[in-house]
């Protein structure tokens, strides 16, 4: 079995180069996985993982807990992943991962929506991948690595980063903060956590490969 994995950043994609996992990038939210997964899942692979950054609900999960959760919600259903391609990623983790439409960019929203939904953690991207898997009949999981967590806001700047390509868009990060520069301190921060998440997410990624886990068994 060969996973092929969706991300939304191309720093995400060069966290995967030490497994031989065909990678598309999406940009990072739910259109753009859709056409990514829709890619890998044409050019032959035999089942999908969405890979990244989410935003945690849990107030318990800090900055780089993994998350490979046995089931995500999507549209308020649960959606069970794969068993075998979860264990293959490193054994699930306790909690569901819920699907946004948007990111949830304050504290007071992260409470809401971990009160109303129960759910750990959340991104934009694993709904669409899990659509996609259904669709054909492929096995799916996720990997992810809390970023930002529950009791903390995300400065504008940072909504503003992202391009449709994966990449940052520093002319448009720069253009939020020459507008309000109070906001410096909080993406320092959240720069900082982003960088934590990342080492978590290559620290399991080299020890998939180690113990040659590149693909779950047949």
């Amino acid at each position: 079995m060969t996973p092929g994995v969706v991300v939304g950043l191309r720093a995400e994609a060069r966290l995967l180069r030490g497994l031989p996992w065909p990678v598309a990038i999406g940009g990072g939210d739910a259109a753009g996985a859709t056409r990514a997964a829709r890619d890998l899942a044409g050019s032959g692979v035999s089942a999908l993982v969405s890979f990244g950054l989410a935003g945690g609900l849990d107030p318990a999960l800090a900055p780089g807990s993994i998350l490979v959760p046995a089931q995500v919600q999507r549209d308020g259903l649960a959606v069970a992943a794969d068993q075998g391609l979860a264990r293959a990623l490193g054994g699930p983790t306790p909690g569901t991962l819920l699907c946004g439409t948007a990111i949830a960019a304050t504290a007071v929203e992260k409470a809401r929506l971990h009160r109303q939904t129960g759910c750990v953690a959340l991104d934009l991207e694993s709904g669409a991948v899990a659509t996609e898997a259904e669709a054909r009949g492929l096995p799916f999981a996720v990997l992810r690595a809390v970023c930002d967590p529950a009791g903390q806001d995300l400065p504008p700047a940072a909504l503003a980063a992202l391009d449709a390509r994966g990449a940052i868009g520093l002319a448009r990060v720069l253009a939020a903060l020459a507008a309000h520069p109070g906001q410096l301190p909080a993406l320092l921060v959240l720069a900082t956590q982003a960088a934590v998440a990342r080492r978590a997410l290559a620290a399991r990624v080299r020890a998939l490969a180690r113990a040659g886990r590149a693909a779950p068994p047949p």
